[in-house]
């Protein structure tokens, strides 16, 4: 009896460690069986082969050391060393390299974990009373008993989540005098959100939620612990990755008044369609009150489409042509931009410095809202003038040594990487750009990295590649477009580029950090 509970405690000590990380990956994946049964069969398949050998092991090492012979008995034991080895090596090879964000020990991450030791508790009792071999056989389900723990807790996560959402919608709800802003888009909303929470400070008190705080229970938590009486102006960020996530997130703030900042190739993985994508950003319009104002951007194509059948009071603001807010004589600089807006009443200058044109166009939806919530001229320029570029957002920072660096890391779309590509492009010196490409772009994913290497391929003059199999369209590309493969560096991780470019840095160099996978893609 000793012995086996002896090597049930082995079997244990493994698999909740090891369930801990798997918690961690469902949490990047939203807590949505879909998406983490995809990261499984895709960047999880090799700990999940590496599980099925480790499987194998114990039901043999189970099997073998129960034997009476001791040449058996010895067999079993050296399999147990191999099983306690094996188990060490694979919290070292498959633990979070340079992770990025950290597992959350939140109260439903902590209720995961309690189930799951349970589920595993009840595995080693039936183990124990039938055969410790079996144990094995239950290690082979390890990646999936986090769904299984998740299914079991779902009705209490949904009781609790519907108290924390009723509660906020209608703290909310009884704020008649709160002016609320809703922001979605495929791009450029994190951005907006700041920007416009910068610009309407200057004449009311604004509740900006933090950068990610974007989904039902993020809004419901900020709703529910930073809204005060004092606050005139919310400013919700809408994200989405299935159709229907805008329309409850509508459904808790019910905002007077709607923005668009953009419609692309987002989250494909999962919409399937761009025009899936479309519906779902248009259902912060359909969810405006009748006095509601919906404001779009002039693409020329999906959101100008958008703004052309909405029946609602609408605003069209574009860096390109007519709009009823336009940017005119926009002059882009290494240290910002300037421009005039341009609206039916006048026109007036604004200066920031912030980089892009993508910029300008997201400074000019809300210089629209600014304009409709009453803000004067001399108000909107002042809130201009103090924007601050948003942290991994082509934020300008001087790195030692005389290196520019341009973090844009948190940037992950087509027409964004091009825009950073030509933001790049502007700065004299040896220009560097580091990228691990474009994800969740569905099957339209390695044509789009593909564009973006050959883009780049005349504007920058090295390339770091983080990620020697997801890279390879970037790779290609930037060849196809002519760009010297001796300039081009594969690594496996960021830290890798690092370290390899320290030998070659050198003052007057601008360094482009374009995109940086979450934890869960990243190869390294």
């Amino acid at each position: 009896m000793l012995i086996k509970i002896l090597l049930l405690s082995a079997a244990l000590g493994f698999c909740i460690p090891a369930s801990i990380g798997f918690c961690h990956m469902f949490q990047l994946e939203s807590y949505k069986p879909r998406e983490y049964n995809n990261w499984v069969a895709d960047k999880g398949s090799g700990q999940v082969f590496y599980i099925v050998l480790m499987s194998l092991v114990y039901f043999l090492m189970g099997t073998f050391i129960l034997v009476l012979n001791p040449v058996v008995r010895i067999a079993g034991i050296v399999l147990l060393l191999l099983f306690i080895g094996m188990g060490v090596y694979y919290f070292i090879k498959f633990r979070i390299r340079n992770g990025k964000t950290p597992l959350k020990y939140t109260w439903r991450i902590r209720r995961l974990i309690i189930t799951l030791c349970i589920l595993f508790l009840i595995m080693a009792v039936i183990s124990l009373l039938v055969s410790v071999s079996i144990m094995g056989v239950f290690m082979l389900i390890l990646p999936f008993t986090i769904v299984i723990a998740n299914l079991i807790n779902t009705p209490v996560e949904e009781g609790i989540k519907k108290k924390y959402f009723n509660e906020a919608k209608d703290k909310i709800a009884a704020r008649d005098d709160l002016i609320k802003v809703g922001i979605t888009g495929s791009y450029g909303k994190t951005s907006t959100k700041f920007i416009l929470g910068t610009i309407l400070s200057e004449k009311y008190d604004v509740l900006v939620p933090p950068s990610s705080y974007n989904t039902p229970m993020g809004l419901t938590r900020v709703i529910r612990e930073q809204l005060t009486d004092a606050h005139q102006v919310f400013l919700a960020e809408m994200g989405a990755k299935n159709i229907g996530d805008i329309e409850e997130l509508v459904e808790l703030v019910h905002p007077k008044y709607g923005i668009i900042t953009s419609v692309g190739p987002q989250h494909l993985e999962s919409f399937g369609t761009i025009e899936n994508v479309a519906a779902t950003k248009y259902e912060l319009i359909e969810g405006l009150p009748k006095d509601g104002v919906a404001f779009f951007p002039d693409d020329h194509g999906i959101t100008r489409e958008m703004y052309e059948r909405t029946e609602l009071k609408k605003v069209l603001f574009s860096t390109d042509g007519d709009a009823d807010v336009r940017a005119e004589n926009i002059r882009l600089t290494k240290d910002g931009c300037e421009f005039d807006v341009v609206t039916a009443s006048g026109r007036f200058p604004v200066k920031t410095e912030l980089l892009g044109v993508h910029n300008v166009q997201n400074i000019l939806g809300c210089i629209a809202i600014a304009i409709e919530l009453g803000l004067s001229e001399e108000e909107i320029e002042r809130g201009v003038k103090k924007i601050k570029p948003v942290e991994h957002r082509l934020q300008l920072i001087k790195g030692g040594g005389g290196v520019t660096v341009i973090d844009d890391a948190f940037n992950s779309n087509p027409a964004g990487s091009r825009m950073a590509i030509d933001v790049i492009a502007s700065f004299d010196g040896r220009k560097i750009v580091v990228t691990p490409g474009m994800i969740e772009l569905g099957e339209i994913e390695e044509e789009e990295n593909g564009k973006f290497g050959r883009y780049m391929a005349d504007k920058v003059d090295f390339v770091y590649l983080v990620g020697p199999k997801q890279t390879v369209p970037i790779h290609n590309g930037l060849l196809e477009g002519g760009f010297p493969e001796e300039n081009i560096k594969v690594v496996n991780s960021l830290n890798d580029a690092s370290e390899a470019m320290k030998t070659m840095l050198r003052p007057g160099d601008i360094v482009l950090f374009e995109n940086d996978l979450p934890d869960n893609y990243n190869e390294g």
